[in-house]
């Protein structure tokens, strides 16, 4: 009972960790891009990363798969497309990054 308990409060203890990782990380991105050029592309870059990885990690530690994080982030980027979202009507975003993703899964 007691490895169980331990396990438990792990869980929980890594999980309010991540939820403060994510939001330390949001708020270094604000920052960075109100910095603007002085701050540089290549903070911006292991800024997003981060974001991505820390809300991967997240989703685990809850109970949900990696591969469910990325059929919802396709299905959001279908319904986006059809629903022509401001970045896919301006910019085709949505439609570039369905087809990276594509690609990368293939």
């Amino acid at each position: 009972m007691l490895n169980q308990d331990t396990d438990i409060t792990k869980n929980i203890r890594i999980i309010e960790f991540l939820k403060s990782e994510l939001l330390t990380t949001v708020a270094s991105l604000y920052q960075g891009l109100l910095k603007g050029t002085k701050v540089g592309q290549e903070v911006i870059q292991d800024t997003l990363a981060n974001l991505v990885l820390v809300t991967y990690l997240l989703g685990k530690r809850l109970g949900i798969s990696y591969s469910l994080i990325d059929s919802r982030m396709l299905e959001k980027i279908r319904i986006g497309m059809l629903e022509e979202h401001e970045t896919e009507k301006w910019y085709g975003d949505l439609t570039d990054l369905s087809e990276y993703l594509k690609k990368k899964k293939g």
